[in-house]
């Protein structure tokens, strides 16, 4: 395997959970009988540039097709996180009536709504036709398009060049990131700013957060390998927020070189956290493994033990990170996991991919009034929790897997 930032060759594996379907797969009834397509799901590091990465087996025109059913806007927590940025973002680049701003993966429009509410001119790029229809509902134009130089011309060509550049959990989904970052650039103001949010693999190795790792995240980021791409493609990060979202994320803001913007002290004190911790060492990655498998060991234990009492165990949230945990412990069926609730009426109704656990509306709790109710975005868990606080009432109790098995 070659890395896909530096080009040389990878050996060195970081975690191997053998193989999955595409995690955002969602069956319908009639598909369960028919043969359904796992792929290996391996990350590896490169000892060169340290950018930790999956091999490309699933391609993204497959991930990202018109079936596509992750829509942003199901979560109220993300879309409140969506309307403080625009609001803080809009002060502090001064953004007016005359700006131009662009989100790359803006899903069903679930961010770029809040700029046109302040009339403020929006282009969203994103490949799934499913959401883009509801995105349009919000008012908000999209280019059914990945994301890439040709298109990055093709906007500059027929559009203008944009003083804000916004992608939110995108950066890790493209598989390749040096055409993606020249895109970055090209379509970029002279003056502009590009704002990118993404898990920090400092995280997902601190706190075990395996479950994040899926086909359509091909990339797993730290500020180091990011900044050593951007600088590549002729891009400063001149600043960087630590985020509590999706288990802890980093906000980089970025600008084309020499442009007079500050570098923030931010910057050199998450690298500080990043080279303390040896993420540009390879004995940083070399228990991930062994913690992983302890993982699965104890919620396999638990779903047992709980099968074995008769107690009923439901899940809430129809989740790529659940499908991630559920293949890799080889959960099959309703004998262990009886149903999946989701808020989304666009996964009701289908099945987990791998699994084959029915999703349901959220109201089917309320009828099962299940023992246990595992949260798998857990990530949502005080949201989750605070909307499911009812089944207090018959006893149930709530379970997360990640960073360690834990029944609240």
């Amino acid at each position: 395997m070659k890395c896909r930032f530096c080009g040389n060759e990878i050996e060195d594996v970081v975690l191997d959970l053998v193989n999955a379907p595409p995690s955002n797969a969602y069956l319908r009834e009639e598909q369960l009988n028919e043969p359904e397509t796992f792929y290996p799901l391996k990350i590896m590091v490169c000892k060169h540039c340290w950018l930790v990465q999956v091999d490309e087996y699933a391609s993204s025109a497959e991930i990202f097709d018109d079936d596509y059913l992750y829509f942003s806007s199901y979560s109220t927590s993300w879309v409140e996180h969506a309307r403080k940025y625009v609001d803080m973002i809009t002060d502090r680049l001064s953004l007016s009536k005359e700006s131009h701003v662009m989100e790359i993966a803006s899903n069903d429009g679930y961010l770029l709504q809040f700029f046109v509410m302040k009339s403020i001119s929006c282009i969203g790029i994103e490949p799934s036709t499913s959401t883009i229809s509801a995105a349009k509902e919000k008012g908000v134009e999209s280019i059914p398009e990945f994301f890439g130089a040709k298109l990055a011309d093709q906007i500059i060509t027929e559009r203008e060049k944009q003083d804000l550049v916004i992608g939110n959990n995108v950066l890790a989904h493209v598989p390749d990131i040096n055409d993606f970052v020249e895109g970055l650039k090209i379509v970029l103001s002279t003056s502009g700013t590009i704002t990118m949010e993404f898990p920090h693999l400092l995280n997902l190795l601190r706190l075990n957060q395996f479950d994040t790792i899926y086909h359509e995240h091909y990339s797993y980021l730290s500020l180091g390998s990011v900044q050593s791409i951007f600088a590549a493609h002729g891009l400063t990060i001149y600043d960087v927020e630590e985020l509590s979202t999706h288990g802890g994320s980093l906000r980089i803001y970025a600008c084309h070189n020499n442009t007079g913007f500050a570098i923030s002290k931010s910057v050199s004190d998450v690298l500080a956290k990043e080279h303390n911790a040896g993420l540009n060492t390879l004995n940083a990655y070399a228990n991930f493994q062994e913690r992983v498998e302890k993982i699965r060991l104890n919620f396999l234990a638990f779903l047992l033990k709980a099968q074995k009492e008769g107690k009923t165990v439901a899940g809430y949230g129809a989740a790529a990170k659940g499908n991630t945990l559920l293949n890799y412990c080889g959960v099959k069926g309703e004998g262990m996991i009886k149903v999946v609730a989701d808020a989304s009426p666009h996964k009701q109704g289908r099945y987990l991919p791998g699994s084959h656990i029915p999703v349901v509306s959220p109201e089917k709790i309320k009828e099962l009034k299940p023992d246990y109710l595992i949260i798998f975005p857990w990530n949502l868990k005080e949201e989750i929790m605070q909307q499911n606080a009812f089944i207090r009432k018959w006893g149930g109790k709530f379970v997360t897997a990640i960073p360690e098995l834990k029944i609240i």
